[in-house]
């Protein structure tokens, strides 16, 4: 099982939670101490003032006070006087009986030599209390062990037991009161905190993300907003300098490709010229056939170049009287070619690019099969454009290679049959334009099945 998240979105929010989360843990395990105390306090400050009033009576009545602590004997409580005092036990608390000498000062009393040597807070059934006894005093009550001396070798020993006094609300209600206050509540407010302040650091780069693919699919697209904190204007601005330097470069390399290709032309035709003053019959054949392949791939790579550069304006196109414009004349040429199914809404694009494509698809399908079938599926997310044929189809290692510029199979589907390895090229290259793609595969019993596939969303 993968605990850790794979999104930075999720590292980030891991993080940031369980940080604020373990600091959580912290502050109550504070409060766990601190309520401790709390839990004591009035108990402790009772003792300190019967223990007050006790100094109090035998500075006032010595010799009587051996017959008044008697009397003041009740179940709870008990007051002796003892030559010494028994050493402190395992629950001696020195924060407890700090607060109990402050608590003697205060009310007038004497805490000089002052020990506390027993404290233990214990339910309604004498058990020792545990972490709910804490949250709140119903039945929970404090059993305190002191002595003071009095001077003259003797000391006041008080065996008492105390409640709280200041709580009517149940252990359940406090503790529930407690968990969703201190942390539920506390926690609910960090981790939507966490998440706003995760989403705002993540959304440019999501954005980006989104840009870079769509830069694949399209150069031309709109450069990205150079808004936001001053790392992502600075990222956006670099990101729109690489878009322009590859819209730059690209369009240098089509000017140059088609310089050249232009350039070949008139060699080509001077070559033509000379090869019929050749008096060999068998030469001057030969010669024809090379001329006519180079021009044949510099008309080839002009077309390429042109498919790629798409300048005409982007409008919304019906598909169905494209195909059906496209049918007809493959019909008039003799060619069979059927179109089913029909695109519910027109499609966003570049009329003559799309028209090239489809062109290129439906020719490929006729030269190698004689004939093609075309279905058209459409719905809101995307439509597809399939062009199947019962032609000698594509080894299946060479589908991934077939789109390449100049590619060319060693089968059938080859130079020999009149292609240059640019139709398929320039078909994936009009429909990346068009947020697109093109998806061959072979089909069951023979043929190719070509799909343009144009997401709606896009």
């Amino acid at each position: 099982m993968r605990l850790w998240p794979r999104t930075l979105f999720g590292r980030l929010v891991v993080i940031l939670v369980g940080g604020m989360i373990a600091a959580q843990v912290l502050t109550g395990s504070i409060w766990y101490d601190v309520r401790h105390t709390q839990a004591l306090e009035i108990p402790l400050r009772l003792a300190a003032a019967r223990l007050t009033d006790l100094q109090h009576l035998h500075q006032r009545q010595p010799a009587d006070f051996p017959q008044a602590l008697s009397a003041l004997d009740r179940p709870g409580f008990e007051a002796r006087l003892v030559d010494a005092p028994e050493d402190p036990d395992g629950s001696f608390d020195p924060a407890a009986e700090r607060l109990l000498r402050r608590a003697v000062q205060d009310q007038g009393g004497d805490a000089q030599g002052l020990r506390l040597l027993s404290v233990e807070l214990r339910d309604g059934a004498d058990e020792r209390t545990g972490l709910s006894g804490w949250f709140t005093g119903n039945g929970t009550k404090a059993h305190l062990l002191l002595a003071a001396p009095l001077g003259e070798g003797s000391w006041l020993r008080i065996s008492m037991v105390e409640g709280q006094g200041w709580s009517s609300q149940s252990t359940l209600d406090v503790a529930l009161d407690y968990l969703l206050r201190l942390y539920l509540l506390r926690i609910l407010v960090v981790v939507l905190l966490a998440l706003l302040a995760v989403r705002l650091a993540i959304g440019p780069l999501d954005k980006l993300a989104r840009a870079a693919e769509a830069l694949g699919k399209d150069i031309q697209r709109p450069p990205l907003a150079e808004e936001g904190p001053l790392e992502v204007r600075r990222a956006a601005r670099a990101f729109n300098a690489m878009q322009q330097r590859l819209i730059h470069n690209l369009g240098e390399r089509m000017r140059f490709l088609a310089a050249v290709s232009h350039d070949l032309r008139s060699p080509i035709t001077r070559l033509r010229l000379r090869t019929e003053m050749l008096e060999d019959d068998s030469a001057r054949q030969k010669m024809r056939k090379d001329l006519d392949d180079m021009e044949g791939m510099v008309t080839a790579t002009l077309d390429f170049i042109s498919g790629s550069d798409l300048d005409e304006a982007r409008q919304n196109l019906d598909v169905n009287a494209l195909l059906q414009s496209l049918q007809a004349d493959f019909e008039e040429q003799g060619a069979a070619v059927s179109v089913s199914g029909r695109a519910q809404q027109p499609l966003a694009g570049y009329p003559l690019s799309l028209q090239r494509a489809l062109l290129n698809l439906l020719e490929n399908a006729v030269r190698y099969a004689g004939g093609a079938q075309v279905q058209i599926e459409d719905s809101a997310q995307a439509l597809r454009i399939r062009v199947l044929d019962r032609g000698p189809g594509i080894p299946p290692e060479q589908l991934e290679r077939v789109t390449e510029p100049f590619y060319r199979l060693e089968q059938s589907r080859n130079r020999s049959t009149g292609g240059y390895g640019l139709g398929l090229s320039i078909a994936q290259t009009i429909a990346a334009a068009h947020h697109g793609r093109l998806q061959l595969r072979n089909r069951e019993g023979g043929g190719l099945e070509a799909t343009l596939l144009f997401d709606r969303g896009a």
